[in-house]
């Protein structure tokens, strides 16, 4: 775990900076933003262009409350149908259960403008915290994410320059890790497998350090396959089906999580594919709602329980008013499951 300083928080946006920026007074900016009394387009744009440039959102319980927040959470993460998210939903649950706070979450389904929607509505609430999957935004999101004058937790990955606090794993180094496991090991003609590419940012680094670690051993992915829909055991099935026919000569197959690997498992074994002498095979997240498959599936600890708990905690802390014990960037170290399905 690597810990920096302790970010300050940043100071939440008013009217008068939407007025200043605009150059509109802030009763035509208030009229502008609420959508009342009549307002040219010309200022209309000006006021509109302002607001979104600086990462503005209207306090939709102004003056309702004394503090001007509400004791939520938004957790804004791509999925609940991918088995890793309501894994991390849990930890954050449990870490906030003796305190004030409740999570709520929005869905983004790896789209970064859908991300910014949900951001967006959410903030205009005035939660006491932003949890947030990932490291790569819109402007718009990361102005509105800067300048919401609250804690802000990008969690599952700290390969970049987070906008407050990260905390999760560096996916380039797992997939450095994995990479020189199966080289360990004896394989030598590899191939990758997929899916939410390139939306999910996380996925497409593993794969970034998994051929960095390759080529530094003198060895490179023979064939790839990429789906940019999601992961289901079917899809891993026909990934890994297509796969072997255009390269019958492959001794690894690396996916990029255990769902699709999953899929390609149970098409080797039938298939009669000795598993892992003729070909092995890792994915990635650890999913624990896999113990059950015929053999062990080799994979990664991706942390995400670790995670989510210490995203809440450092949320907790500060809106607490405590000093938080950690700092800018917490890196977590993920472990290699070496299962039933990659040599020792």
């Amino acid at each position: 775990m690597k810990n920096g300083d302790t970010p300050e928080t940043t100071r939440s946006l008013t009217l008068r900076d939407v007025s200043e920026a605009s150059g509109v007074s802030e009763m035509t900016v208030s009229r502008v933003l609420r959508n009342r009394g009549d307002v040219s387009k010309e200022t209309r744009k000006k006021v509109l262009d302002a607001a979104k440039r600086l990462g503005y959102v209207p306090n939709k319980i102004a003056g309702a409350l004394a503090s001007k927040r509400v004791n939520l959470v938004a957790v804004v993460i791509p999925s609940m149908s991918n088995m890793v998210f309501p894994e991390v939903m849990s930890s954050i649950s449990a870490e906030l259960e003796d305190t004030e706070l409740q999570p709520v979450v929005g869905l983004t389904n790896y789209v970064p403008e859908q991300e910014e929607k949900v951001l967006y509505e959410m903030l205009s609430w005035r939660p006491s915290g932003v949890i947030v999957a990932g490291l790569e935004h819109t402007e718009a999101s990361r102005a509105m994410l800067r300048n919401a004058g609250i804690p802000v937790v990008e969690i599952m990955d700290v390969d970049g320059e987070p906008i407050d606090t990260a905390v999760g794993i560096s996916h380039r180094r797992a997939g450095r890790m994995m990479a020189q496991a199966i080289l360990k090991a004896g394989y030598e003609h590899i191939g990758f497998l997929g899916t939410k590419m390139p939306l999910d940012h996380r996925a497409r680094k593993r794969f970034e350090g998994f051929t960095e670690a390759l080529a530094k051993a003198g060895c490179e992915i023979e064939d790839q396959e990429f789906y940019s829909g999601g992961s289901a055991l079917k899809k891993g099935r026909e990934m890994t089906q297509a796969m072997l026919e255009r390269s019958p000569d492959l001794d690894f197959l690396y996916f990029s999580n255990d769902m699709i690997g999953a899929g390609g498992l149970l098409y080797l074994r039938e298939q009669g594919i000795d598993i892992p002498g003729q070909i092995g095979l890792a994915g990635f997240n650890g999913v624990e709602l896999l113990d059950g498959l015929p053999q062990q599936l080799a994979t990664m600890d991706a942390c995400r329980t670790e995670i989510g708990a210490i995203a809440a905690r450092i949320i907790a802390d500060r809106t607490s008013g405590q000093e938080s014990e950690y700092g800018k960037r917490v890196e977590l170290t993920p472990k290699i499951q070496y299962g039933e399905t990659l040599k020792r």
